[in-house]
């Protein structure tokens, strides 16, 4: 973003589109292809986006309502919305770190009115509320959240030790 090529033409590969200006103000979107610009009359290849799907893993230390510090691993899949991609040209300069705080927010308001085993219970629903907020806030920035894992609950090493000896204890009775 902020490139600006004044060529002839130029070619947009498959699976990206190029935002075409006219004198620094957004003229049209354009498709995969060889195009021709003009530079005579201002028009020019501002950039071009990839609409392929990106993947951001994200790792959120918090602390759940039983006093455990827990690392919550979450992926996300996002793209760019072909028909929308002006907006994610033009509005968003930083998506990852824009996801990746939405994230934060949002597993930070969950996570700690859940105990640690109500959380590995119900980590499917904290990812649905992720993609929830995340759709709603990046779909205003030509953005589509394609998919959100919660990959892996991390608890704070001395509590799986802990766990795992009462688990031990429970199976010798």
């Amino acid at each position: 973003m902020g490139n600006t090529y004044c060529v002839f033409g130029g070619c947009i590969d498959q699976a990206s589109v190029g935002v075409i200006e006219r004198w620094g103000r957004f003229e049209k979107l354009a498709e995969p292809g060889f195009h021709f610009f003009n530079p005579f009359v201002g028009q020019c290849l501002a950039g071009v986006l990839s609409t392929r799907i990106y993947s951001l893993e994200v790792r959120i230390e918090t602390k759940t309502k039983d006093n455990v510090f827990v690392q919550m691993l979450c992926s996300i899949q996002y793209r760019v919305v072909k028909q929308n991609a002006d907006d994610a040209f033009y509005e968003l300069q930083n998506p990852r770190e824009q996801i990746q705080a939405f994230v934060f927010d949002v597993v930070r308001a969950l996570v700690p009115r859940m105990n640690l085993d109500e959380l590995f219970e119900q980590k499917g629903e904290v990812a649905k509320a992720v993609l929830d907020e995340l759709a709603k806030v990046m779909g205003e920035y030509g953005y589509s959240i394609e998919h959100i894992l919660m990959v892996d609950i991390i608890p704070d090493p001395a509590v799986r030790k802990a766990m795992n000896e009462i688990n031990a204890g429970n199976h010798l009775l």
